[in-house]
This record gives structure tokens, sequence and C-alpha cells, in this order.
């Protein structure tokens, strides 16, 4: 049986929120546009290169912010001693490269094992909590906004290469 990518319902928005539970849920919402982009299609259409000449796929967007993820919540502000899903010293863009097929939906669960570690790992933790990276003082506020930055730009790339697979655009 072929897998297919589920759909899923995209958690809503508040008109007003606090800060922490606002910045939490575009978070969230982001998380979810990307998991819509790619709900309905198959393993093998997840790893089509749509959009020549690049070689970006959906897989390889939901496997980069997989490692997005890890990398500013757990290892960078945490501080967790854990390694890169994808990404070797032999190949820094593994996350989009080495895709398979047949891995899809395991992928697909570790990308949301993921943010479920990631939010509990900084659910008891301030917005103004710094940490040190790159000679650079940062805060998890800078972490939200950027995850919200980064999801945006992915979740446009997401857009037109699932345009170019099957037609569908919108939401």
């Amino acid at each position: 049986m072929t897998w297919i990518a589920p759909s899923i319902e995209r958690r809503e928005i508040p008109a007003a929120a606090g800060e922490r539970e606002m910045l939490q849920r575009w978070l969230d919402f982001h998380r979810d546009t990307l998991l819509t982009k790619c709900a309905g299609l198959t393993a093998e259409q997840l790893v089509q290169a749509s959009s020549p000449p690049s070689n970006l796929t959906l897989l390889g967007l939901v496997r980069h912010m997989t490692e997005v993820e890890r990398s500013w919540f757990r290892r960078r502000f945490v501080g967790e001693d854990i390694g890169s899903p994808y990404i070797t010293d032999d190949n820094i863009d593994a996350d989009f490269d080495d895709l398979d097929p047949a891995a899809a939906e395991r992928e697909f669960a570790a990308f949301r094992a993921e943010i479920e570690a990631c939010d509990k790992a900084v659910a008891d933790r301030g917005l103004d909590e710094t940490f040190q990276g790159n000679q650079v003082t940062r805060n998890l506020r800078w972490i939200y906004v950027h995850m919200i930055e980064e999801y945006a730009r992915h979740n446009g790339h997401a857009d037109l290469l699932r345009e170019r697979i099957d037609g569908v655009t919108g939401g």
C-alpha cells in the first residue's frame, strides 16, 4: 500500500493573546501549514524536485525543519548534547539530500516528535532567558520569532512546489 501524507487540522491563531501564547500559536500555525502543503501527496510526490533547477522538495523541507527545530530549541537554547538527525560533516545539506520515498512516513513522524520534544524542552522557560552562540547572546523570544520567519519563508517554497506537483494552491 502506498503511504499518503495525512491531512491535518491547522490550529487557529488567536486575535488577542499574551506574548508567549501568541508566539507559540503562530509557530504552531506555520508548522501545521507545512504539513498542510504535503497533505494528500504520495511519498514519491514528496521527493519530487518540481521546480528545476532547484533540487528542493517537500520532504526535504520537512527534514530541514526537523533539523532547524532541534538545532535552535534543544541544542542551542537548552544545551542538549544531541546530534543532527540528518546533517553530517560530509554533507551539510543532507536534510535536503539523500531522500528516500520509503522513509517518508518515518520522516513525518520524526518531524512531529521533534516538535513535541522542542515544545516540552522550552515549556517552562522564560522568553527573556538567554543563551550564547557564535559570540552572540540571544533569548528564547528571538528563537520564536526566527522560527516563525523560517517557516514562513519555507512555506512559500512549499506553495510553489505543491502547485508544480499537482496544481493545488492556497491554504
